[in-house]
C-alpha cells in the first residue's frame, strides 16, 4: 500500500531529526516551509582541505515516491568529478527506493572527500565565483560554496585600526524575503559611520547560521566623511558577479549615506538570470525605505 502523505510528512520529519543530532552545527535549515536544507561535508574534522555543501529540497513525495531534488556545491567541483559523484548519488537513490537516504548520501560524499584528501589531488583552489553567467551555460549552474566571509573580514581588518576603541553594534534591520522560484533574498541594513562597525556587523550576520550558509552574501556601504567632505565606500560580489557593484550604484542614486546593506541570496537550484538582480535591488530599496 503507498505510503500517505502524512506518513511521508512524518518520514521526513524524523530523518531531519536525526540529521540535524548527527550533524550538529554543519546541518543548517535554509527554509523550513519550502523544506530546503544545507549539509556541509568535510574530509576531516580538525583540518578540512576539502569540503562541499549538499543542498536538498525534500519534495512532498519523498521519500517513497520522489528523490530529493539536490544541488553539490564546492568551487573544486566541476566536469568529471561532479557526474561521477552525481552517478553515486542516483545510484544509493536506486538501490534504497522508498527508504530516507540522505544520510547515505552524506556519507557517500564524506567518502569520496577522504579519498580525495588521501590521493595527490592538489589543494582546491578557493575562488568564489558567480553560479549564474548571464551567457546561458547549459548545464554549468554548480553553485560555488565556500565561506568567503571570513576573507571579507580580514581585509576589513586591514581597513580598520585596532587602536580605535571597540565601537558599540549598530542596531541591524531585517527586510522581508523575496522568493521566486526556490531562490530567497533577503536584505539586512545597519547604520554605520566607521569600517570598524561596518566589520562589526558583518561579523554578527555571519553567526547566524542561516545567514552564513547563503549562497551569497553581497554587500555595500557608504560612509560619509564630513571632514573631508567626501565618501568612504565599498561594495563586495561574494561571486555574484557586478552584484556589489549595482548595489552601491543604487545607494549612491537614492543618496544613503552611514549605511551599510547587506543582500543575502539562498539559491535554490533554478536560473533566474539578470531577475536576480532584479531582486537584489528590490529587497535592498524596501529595507533603505523603511
Amino acid at each position: 500500500m503507498a505510503a500517505s502523505d502524512t506518513e511521508r510528512a512524518q518520514q521526513q520529519i524524523d530523518e531531519i531529526e536525526a540529521l540535524s543530532s548527527i550533524y550538529g552545527d554543519d546541518w543548517c535549515v535554509v527554509d523550513e516551509d519550502e523544506k530546503i536544507y544545507c549539509i556541509k561535508i568535510s574530509d576531516c574534522l580538525d583540518q578540512p582541505k576539502w569540503t562541499l555543501c549538499l543542498q536538498v529540497i525534500l519534495p512532498p513525495g519523498y521519500p517513497t515516491a520522489e528523490p530529493p531534488i539536490y544541488q553539490l556545491n564546492a568551487p573544486w567541483l566541476r566536469g568529471q568529478d561532479y557526474t561521477e559523484l552525481a552517478n553515486s548519488l542516483e545510484e544509493i537513490y536506486v538501490q534504497n527506493l522508498g527508504e530516507s537516504i540522505l544520510y547515505l548520501w552524506v556519507e557517500k560524499i564524506r567518502e569520496v572527500l577522504i579519498e580525495k584528501a588521501q590521493s595527490s589531488d592538489p589543494e582546491p583552489d578557493i575562488k568564489k565565483t558567480t553560479e549564474e553567467v548571464d551567457e546561458d551555460d547549459g548545464d554549468d549552474f554548480l553553485l560555488d560554496y565556500q565561506p568567503i566571509q571570513e576573507d571579507q573580514i580580514k581585509m576589513l581588518n586591514y581597513m580598520t585600526s585596532e587602536s580605535q576603541e571597540d565601537e558599540e553594534l549598530p542596531p541591524i534591520h531585517h527586510g522581508n524575503p523575496i522568493t521566486d522560484r526556490r531562490s530567497t533574498f533577503q536584505a539586512h541594513l545597519a547604520p554605520v559611520v566607521t569600517t570598524r562597525q561596518v566589520k562589526r556587523v558583518l561579523e554578527k550576520l555571519y553567526e547566524n547560521k542561516k545567514i552564513a550558509s547563503a549562497t551569497h552574501n553581497i554587500y555595500a556601504y557608504r560612509i560619509y566623511c564630513e571632514d573631508k567632505q567626501t565618501f568612504l565606500q565599498d561594495c563586495e560580489d561574494d561571486g555574484e558577479t557586478a552584484a556589489g557593484g549595482r548595489l552601491l550604484h543604487l545607494m549612491q542614486i537614492l543618496d544613503v549615506h552611514n549605511v551599510l546593506v547587506v543582500v543575502s541570496r539562498w539559491y535554490g537550484g533554478i536560473l533566474l538570470g539578470p531577475d536576480r538582480f532584479k531582486h537584489i535591488n528590490n529587497c535592498a530599496r524596501s529595507v533603505l525605505v523603511e
